[in-house]
């Protein structure tokens, strides 16, 4: 595949946000533009109802949804051997497999795997294989043998099989022949007229004339008369008797049951351990469909190429699409305190202390001279807006205020109008489950030897916030089991009073709150005036607390 035709996919974190579904959008829109290769936006989880509420209003398409950037067989160079059909010789599956240099050849029936052939079982023919009924037992096509022997029917159907008899060489005199040929040999002689006749007096299926002799008018009437196929071949009788052989279907030799076939979508983790397993050199890979695609071996994987990424609106492993550790990451765009992410090998990495990734991916169309289109900068508004709680966050800065009303200038917002909408459309959560809650916009964190998990729903509804709490906190418990954290919190945002409860599931994490905001626990929450950022209050206070 070529270097530009590889897809490198813009994601932000699980439990996507508003700023991290629209921050992928407008980046890979912008490296589009900026080097024509083919950047996509992808979401690493669902997206809440304030961001399809964006998406909707805009006529944009919501990202596909990516689970995992582990690499998969389809990110190896497939060999694209071509199937064969079965009914091919032993002598052609072996010209094929020299001349594209490979030891097994995938059978296929239209575009479905029938079964496989190997070197190993070409040598098993001719090596384990001494019953001369062989070629009848295997229905060899006696076109076939005339391709095998470079012959020519002389008497006969080249259309038909050879499937009675055994194989035998008329090397005695015509006497001592009637004793041995039966109803249906394949007999292989030479040009003597006597033996020719007595094979087919006998009832031979087919007489092979070799050395290129020629087969008299007579001999050839009384062939067709008796049912006995004649062909001539200009090779020797030795000759003959060794590549005859070769001329049997590879279908009665190839593999047909518990083939070990790889689906395109499969991880390359997950397949290495059969390979390992296995003797086989090569393995077929096959879509999703069943068809039949190509095939892998061991040393494919040498030079398997790893997914491409550019991340978003994090840098934390724990927020990052699985399998982010197996991917190739070239950029991180981010506005977050730094995190767990781990590269192979220098990459493009701009944090900036702003209050949304949206205002630096805005600053580098500026940068970069592109201009913002209307769609573009309806969404990068809104991230800023959401992100900012419409200014009201303690991250936002003059820097983000003043992007968002050029950008709202450009889509034509009136941006408290559009605010309001946005987060009434984010804080309708009446149809939700307490887990599809839960989740909306929920990160991981570490510090210390604790790792905790803290969720955020930003409403302007004080009843409703009420409401939720009363719903979270039973699922709260079944979350903390699921999760393997030691703690988890979850912010209640009044966006119009400009503050927060906080939920907590744990052990030490009411200690933890009350010590990190010198505030008193109440009714299994602690109410946090002027607290609404997750980022710039919550985290950095707890941290604190955990490393006091």
């Amino acid at each position: 595949m070529a270097e530009q035709e590889r897809k490198i996919f813009v994601v932000g974190h699980k439990n996507p946000d508003t700023d991290s579904i629209c921050s992928a959008i407008a980046y890979a829109n912008l490296k589009k533009i900026l080097t024509g290769k083919s950047y996509v936006p992808m979401r690493a989880g669902q997206i809440n109802a304030e961001t399809q509420y964006v998406l909707k209003r805009f006529g944009i398409k919501v990202p596909e949804y990516i689970a995992d950037v582990s690499t998969q067989v389809r990110d190896i160079e497939i060999r694209t051997t071509a199937g064969v059909d079965s009914q091919i010789s032993l002598k052609k599956a072996w010209m094929l497999m020299k001349k594209q240099n490979v030891v097994t050849l995938p059978i296929t029936e239209g575009r479905k795997l029938a079964g496989l052939i190997t070197i190993s079982d070409i040598a098993t023919s001719y090596m384990e294989v001494y019953d001369s009924r062989i070629l009848a037992e295997a229905r060899t096509p006696y076109a076939n043998i005339l391709e095998t022997l470079d012959g020519t029917m002389l008497v006969g159907d080249a259309g038909a099989v050879f499937d009675r008899g055994k194989v035998l060489i008329a090397a005695a005199n015509p006497d001592l022949m009637e004793d041995y040929i039966e109803e249906h040999d394949l007999v292989i002689l030479g040009n003597r007229y006597e033996s020719q006749l007595c094979a087919i007096e006998m009832k031979a299926g087919c007489i092979i004339v070799c050395e290129g002799a020629k087969v008299s008018h007579t001999i050839q009437m009384l062939a067709k008369e008796h049912g006995c196929t004649v062909i001539g071949t200009p090779h020797d009788t030795y000759t003959v008797a060794r590549l005859i052989h070769q001329s049997m279907p590879i279908e009665h030799f190839m593999v047909r049951d518990n083939l070990n076939t790889f689906q395109k979508d499969a991880f390359v983790e997950e397949i290495k351990n059969v390979m390992a397993q296995k003797r086989n050199r090569d393995f077929p890979i096959l879509d999703q469909k069943g068809n039949y695609c190509g095939m892998i071996s061991r040393r494919n994987l040498l030079n398997m190429r790893r997914k491409q990424v550019v991340l978003v609106d994090h840098n934390e492993k724990t927020q990052a699409v699985d399998g982010v550790d197996e991917a190739e990451i070239l950029e991180i765009i981010d506005h977050h305190r730094l995190g767990t992410i781990e590269t192979m090998s220098p990459v493009f990495f701009r944090n900036q202390p702003l209050g949304c990734t949206a205002t630096i991916i805005y600053q580098m169309y500026q940068e970069n001279g592109v201009k913002v289109d209307e769609k573009i900068a309806s969404l990068l508004c809104a991230a800023i807006i959401s992100d900012t709680l419409m200014y009201r966050s303690p991250t936002c800065t003059e820097v983000d205020r003043a992007a968002a009303e050029a950008l709202a200038a450009i889509a034509k917002l009136d941006v408290t109008e559009f605010a309001g909408e946005m987060f009434e459309a984010g804080s309708d959560l009446k149809l939700k489950s307490p887990e599809e809650i839960f989740y909306q916009d929920f990160k991981k964190f570490s510090a210390g030897n604790i790792t905790f998990g803290v969720g955020q729903i930003n409403s302007m509804n004080a009843l409703g916030l009420a409401e939720l709490k009363e719903r979270l906190l039973p699922y709260m418990e079944k979350a903390y089991r699921e999760l393997g954290v030691d703690m988890v919190f979850f912010m209640l945002t009044n966006i119009i009073r400009e503050s927060t409860e906080v939920l907590y599931i744990g052990s030490g994490a009411e200690s933890l709150l009350e010590n990190a905001f010198h505030g008193k626990v109440k009714e299994q929450g602690i109410l946090l005036a002027g607290v609404v950022s997750r980022k710039k209050q919550m985290i950095p206070a707890i941290v604190a607390a955990i490393n006091a």
